[in-house]
């Protein structure tokens, strides 16, 4: 355990994102950037980001060590994250630059809002103490809050934000009520001391096992998991579609980090390279049924979906369900397996919605119908249609894709746990949500447009990391083994 000065040097990350908040404040002043999309404050704050994703790689030679007097966590795990949350808000911050849904908005306030919850997802990230895990979500989530309803005057983004409002403070709630459960049943608020305190004490499993539901309101909620998922489609369609973009993504991402720690280190006893579950509660039968629950509706419901926002918001509850299994079957293999479907599920997904945003900047469309004959629109219409349908066929799971890959590593992680009833609903769930990814393909290639109008090219940055993302879908489904060891060799929780 290392002292609060000395612990400093582990989150010179964190530093830069708190100096480049400071720096987009000071920014303010000067009158004549405050107005329109604000090019200096999106220039700051990826050049801040860029800065962050730099010092982590400086800290990354560290030795992995409690810090802040026990409070946080600097390993393998939270450095990983830290890239996945880096990568996500840079390309978040590249789609806002041209994005339609912020031409008219305070730029200035949105970017200090992005770096607001960029820091949260760091902490998150590291935070192995009930109290930081407290604070750090409440910080991604009050900032996700306010981001969803950024737009002014539209309706949707109001009723989008006043639900996701009133969803988190319910499942906030909860969650400190079971972490107080927690804190009541161990005397202590460390997640390794909490493990501890289990393996060798007496405490009322029916007590504990409550207080360990009421806990997973809060994680549920974040990731987007049922029955904590019903914010999900209407914050998708009504927050701005960049921002929409990095919250499937980077806090889907910090709530599996966190959770990954509290049930890993705080509830499991580590045995060889399997988890083992403390004082006879069955984690691992109440993760299973979470996952089927959150898999099986998330992939149903969005068969029905016409709104391709409100599809891939439902895609991305599906999702969480896959990246439950591997939690469920509670091995070194499964955390390698989440980690790595991250990966992917991050360059598939955004890449989707920059198509979504590219779409709606020219056309103001987001109806799965108005995407009719893409491929023949003429233009980037060709271009832009085939990188959709890569990424549809990658978060489908199909081979030579990523997301092959992707989900044969989870398949395998609850293989090798036992849990083959799981791996058999979870590979029947893939088969049903082909149909609504294959039909984004179907009218993008086999309908007629609706009119002539071509497709004009998305610029150049928009341009070039459509190509780079649709490239990435194809290439580490043939070539993942590079990404395979990194993520192997940046998975260890330290206790």
């Amino acid at each position: 355990m290392i002292s609060n000065v000395d612990s400093l040097r582990y989150i010179l990350p964190e530093c830069a994102l708190v100096a480049t908040l400071v720096a987009l404040f000071v920014t303010t002043f000067v009158k004549s950037h405050r107005e329109g999309n604000g090019p200096i404050y999106s220039y700051i704050a990826l050049g801040g980001v860029t800065l962050s994703i730099i010092l982590t790689v400086v800290v990354q030679s560290l030795e992995p060590a409690a810090i802040f007097m026990g409070l946080a966590t600097f390993d393998g795990v939270s450095t990983f994250f830290k890239y996945i949350f880096g990568v996500s808000i840079a390309v978040a911050i590249i789609f806002s630059q041209q994005s339609r849904d912020l031409k008219k908005s305070d730029a200035a306030s949105y970017y200090i809002l992005l770096m607001v919850l960029a820091i949260g997802m760091n902490f998150l990230a590291m935070a192995s103490n009930l109290l930081l895990i407290y604070l750090a979500l409440e910080m991604v989530s009050i900032s996700s809050y306010l981001l969803t309803g950024y737009v002014g005057g539209v309706k949707r983004s109001t009723e989008a934000a006043l639900k996701y409002v009133i969803y988190g403070g319910v499942a906030s709630g909860v969650m400190i009520y079971g972490f107080s459960l927690l804190f009541g049943l161990t005397g202590t608020m460390n997640l390794g001391e909490i493990s501890q305190y289990l393996l060798f004490n007496p405490v009322n499993r029916s007590a504990l096992f409550i207080a360990v539901i009421m806990s997973l309101a809060g994680f549920g909620f974040k990731i987007a998991a049922f029955p904590f998922h019903m914010w999900s489609p209407d914050v998708y369609e009504g927050a701005p579609t960049p921002f929409t973009a990095l919250l499937s993504v980077g806090p889907k991402a910090a709530g599996f980090s966190v959770l990954l720690r509290f049930m890993l280190v705080g509830l499991f006893s580590l045995e060889g390279s399997q988890f083992i579950d403390i004082k006879s509660i069955d984690l691992t039968l109440t993760l299973s049924i979470l996952a089927v629950a959150t898999m099986t509706v998330g992939n149903f419901v969005a068969l029905r979906q016409d709104n391709i926002k409100r599809m891939l918001a439902y895609s991305s509850v599906a999702h969480a369900g896959y990246m439950l299994m591997g939690l469920a079957a509670a091995n070194t293999q499964a955390i390698q397996a989440i980690m790595f479907y991250l990966v992917v599920y991050l360059v598939m997904n955004l890449g989707a919605f920059l198509v979504v945003i590219i779409i709606a900047n020219q056309f103001g469309v987001e109806e799965i119908d108005d995407y009719k004959g893409l491929a023949f629109r003429g233009g980037a219409g060709a271009v832009v249609a085939v990188a959709m349908a890569i990424f549809m066929f990658s978060l489908t799971g199909l081979p030579p894709t990523a997301g092959f890959i992707g989900k044969f590593y989870l398949f395998g992680a609850v293989v090798k746990g036992g849990l083959y009833t799981l791996g058999v609903i979870g590979a029947l769930n893939s088969v049903v949500s082909l149909y609504y990814y294959a039909r984004v393909a179907k009218v993008m290639f086999f309908n007629q447009p609706k009119d002539e109008v071509a497709l004009a090219k998305p610029g150049v940055r928009y341009g070039a990391i459509l190509v780079t993302f649709a490239f990435l879908s194809v290439y580490l489904g043939l070539f993942w083994q590079p990404v395979a060891s990194w993520v192997q060799a940046s998975s260890q929780l330290l206790p």
